[in-house]
This record gives C-alpha cells, sequence and structure tokens, in this order.
C-alpha cells in the first residue's frame, strides 16, 4: 500500500514539474503580423534574337540560287557593323546538305541556319534586319530577354517591402496607443511575374514602303513586372 502511495506521489510531481516546464514554453509575447509589398517595372535590355536564313532561287526556272554562305555573311556584316561582340553571335542549327553527292542529286534543295544573337540596344535589331536580303530571311523572332540589373532590383524591392511592412505595423500600434518592438519572425514572398515580349509596329506605315530600303518599324516591349511580399511579425510594446 506505502509503494503504491509513493508512486502516485512520484507521479504527481512529474506532472507538476511538466506541466511548470510546459508554461514556462509559452510565449506570452503580444505581437502583430503585417505584410509589406513592393513592386517596380523595368524595360528589357538584354535581348536574345533567334534567326534562320533560307537560301532561295532568283528566277522561276529554279537555276540561279542564292547561297547560304551569301546570306549568312550579310547577318555576320551586318551583326560587326552593329558593334555586337563576336560572342554574342552564335549558330543554333544547320539543316543543309550531308554530302556532296545528295547536293549534286537534289538541286532544289535549300539549306537552312539559324542564328542566336544577344543585343543589348534595342535599336540594333531594327539595323541588324535592314542588313540582310528580306527574301533570305525565314523567321525572326524574341527568345527571350532580361534585364542586366535584375538581382539588384530584386534585392532593393525585398528591402522596400519590408520597411513597408514595418511602417504598416508602425501606423497600426500607434493608432492604439502601442509601438514596434523587435522583430520575431521574418517571410520572404515573391511572385515575380516575365511577360512575354510583345512587338508593337508602327500601323501606319504603308505596305508598300516595307521593303529592303524602308527602315524598319519601332518596336515597343512590355516591361518587366517584379512584385514582392514580406511578412514579418513584430512585438508589441
Amino acid at each position: 500500500m506505502m509503494n503504491n502511495m509513493k508512486t502516485i506521489i512520484a507521479a504527481a510531481l512529474v506532472s507538476i514539474f511538466s506541466l511548470t516546464a510546459y508554461s514556462q514554453n509559452i510565449d506570452t509575447r503580444k505581437k502583430i503580423e503585417v505584410q509589406g509589398t513592393a513592386e517596380a517595372e523595368v524595360t528589357p535590355d538584354i535581348l536574345y534574337i533567334g534567326m534562320s536564313l533560307k537560301e532561295y532561287f532568283k528566277d522561276s526556272a529554279n537555276k540561279k540560287k542564292v547561297e547560304i554562305e551569301e546570306l549568312e555573311r550579310q547577318l555576320q556584316t551586318a551583326v560587326l557593323a552593329a558593334g555586337i561582340p563576336q560572342e554574342n553571335f552564335t549558330i543554333n542549327n544547320i539543316s543543309s546538305y550531308t554530302t556532296w553527292w545528295e547536293k549534286k542529286k537534289s538541286p532544289e534543295f535549300l539549306a537552312r541556319k539559324q542564328y542566336r544573337i544577344k543585343v543589348t540596344d534595342l535599336s540594333k535589331f531594327n539595323q541588324i534586319m535592314s542588313a540582310v536580303d528580306p527574301k533570305g530571311i525565314e523567321y525572326s523572332n524574341i527568345e527571350s530577354y532580361d534585364y542586366s540589373k535584375i538581382e539588384t532590383l530584386k534585392r532593393d524591392l525585398k528591402i522596400k517591402a519590408l520597411q513597408a511592412a514595418k511602417d504598416k505595423a508602425t501606423y497600426l500600434l500607434t493608432s492604439i496607443g502601442s509601438s514596434v518592438g523587435s522583430p520575431l519572425d521574418i517571410q520572404e514572398i515573391n511572385n515575380e511575374y516575365y511577360p512575354q515580349p510583345i512587338y508593337r509596329a508602327n500601323t501606319m506605315m504603308k505596305a508598300e514602303a516595307m521593303d529592303a530600303a524602308a527602315p524598319m518599324p519601332d518596336i515597343d516591349f512590355k516591361k518587366i513586372k517584379l512584385t514582392y511580399q514580406m511578412r514579418a511579425v513584430f512585438e508589441i510594446k
């Protein structure tokens, strides 16, 4: 009987100690949780242009061909004249003759070459396009784009978003006679948005004016929009 009583007392003491330790772990500080937002829009200043050149016949009898080497020479000359470094001009793909025998067997075959050009000045795109035989350009498109100071912009927006969160906590607590204490928790929430490039040509240009000698229409792009949110928990004083 005495042993059972000792066991019950010991269990009760353990329970008391456990409850005491648990109560000490409970955070009783008064807190406020807020979110801050910061956003910015910038115009892309790095463009990756894809271009495909294709041989074509100058006559209806398909005898006089403009060779891919000539078209490539025009493109390379235009790229260098635009001040673009050689390393920013690369070949993406080639669709050409595999052997001399196939070239002789299929004289109607038209070779193609795809290129990738990195430009940091949007006007260079017009300059390059106007210097290449338009009949030899199969297509051109913007493959991707970027902003050269994107990482600095991201950092600044995160800082502004956190400052906005603190400002919000400050004016909310001030309205009830309290003040902001130390930060207890900070979490980053971002939802970056990169829109696809959109070309808006000058619609006032007449179709007959769109030849090799005419200037290319102006190109406009949707801006890169970055939005950052920071969640912060502050102690209430």
